[in-house]
């Protein structure tokens, strides 16, 4: 579509009505028909940017559903995890998988994208994108694939799970970037747990937020995002994780810059008799808060994650945080 067009955008997406006066393609990155053979299976499969032109990246059709799909996440990599075009980038690289294991990027990885629980088409503001290309640290886009069960697979059935990109080679305004809090830790059986991360901005930029995505396994009930000044907490969003894992609005419109910190806590509620990891299976758990950005000038952080050891080790109070709304931060 090469003229200006003045669109309503019905699906849940950040921005209602957006005018574009601009091309915007759609580009199917998908599953080649792949067979998982075995449960808690992660695939991976890369496409090469082209390097002559830069392009932006302003919106993700999801074309999954979550009794296929556990959840799905686009890495933006300046090298693929392995020259092949497919392979298994999980941890479980037994019980008969015939596929070589490797990370999704082999160099230069960060997160432009994810999806679960049938989380539907995401849009960005006018004006951002994910610059992708010449210029650009991207060079590869892998698509992972976590398929937690076989059963839809029965009787030779194959999987096209995957996501169709909207872009265009307009030069966008504001570029995006994701920012992902985590924790490494541990979870005693038959309590609440709360894993928590924090990290201080140190880079001389300043970040628009303007969406956010939580992510745990099944013993997730709270995921929370704060950003820090002056000792003074800003929640950022604040969502169950087992509602669509889609990316929301921020709750409040702040920018962040030098010098204030970024923290989530995952408060977690087991019903186990035993303890529970961090790990890629749903026999474990995670805790990841997703915070997406766009910068005016420049281009986005340099720093990508923020991840520490977690529970027992790691803990707001430990780190010296004060004025924690502790129990805002777990309930919602």
């Amino acid at each position: 579509m090469n003229k200006c067009i003045l669109s309503v955008i019905v699906i849940v997406t950040l921005l209602v009505d957006k005018s574009q006066c601009y091309s915007i393609e759609r580009y199917p990155l998908l599953m080649p028909d792949v067979k998982p053979n075995i449960p808690e299976l992660y695939l991976c499969t890369p496409i090469k940017v082209n390097s002559t032109t830069s392009y932006y990246i302003v919106g993700f059709e999801p074309n999954a559903t979550m009794n296929t799909a556990h959840h799905m996440i686009l890495y933006g990599c300046k090298k693929p995890g392995a020259a092949k075009g497919v392979w298994n980038c999980g941890e479980m690289s037994r019980s008969g998988n015939d596929l070589k294991t490797a990370a999704p990027c082999s160099e230069g990885s960060e997160i432009i994208y994810a999806w679960a629980r049938d989380a539907p088409t995401l849009s960005l503001p006018e004006g951002v994108g994910f610059k992708i290309g010449r210029d650009s640290a991207i060079e590869y886009l892998v698509l992972q694939v976590h398929y937690a069960h076989i059963e839809p697979f029965a009787g030779g059935k194959t999987d096209d799970s995957g996501i169709f990109l909207r872009y265009t080679d307009e030069p966008m305004s504001k570029l995006a970037g994701v920012f992902v809090l985590g924790t490494s830790g541990l979870i005693p059986p038959m309590q609440t747990e709360k894993m928590e991360t924090a990290c201080t901005i140190k880079e001389e930029k300043t970040i628009h937020p303007f969406a956010y995505r939580t992510h745990t396994h099944s013993l997730g009930k709270v995921v929370s995002g704060y950003v820090i000044r002056n000792n003074e907490w800003v929640e950022l969003g604040k969502r169950d994780p087992l509602t669509p894992q889609m990316f929301y609005p921020i709750h409040n419109n702040m920018t962040i810059t030098t010098g204030d910190t970024l923290a989530a806590r995952c408060t977690m509620l087991s019903n186990r008799n035993r303890w529970t990891s961090i790990g890629s299976t749903n026999d474990d758990e995670m805790c990841n808060f997703y915070l997406m950005y766009y910068v005016d000038q420049g281009e986005p952080l340099n720093t990508k994650y923020c991840f520490t050891e977690g529970p027992p080790n790691f803990y707001w109070e430990k780190a010296g945080l004060v004025n924690i709304p502790d129990v805002e931060a777990s309930s919602l």
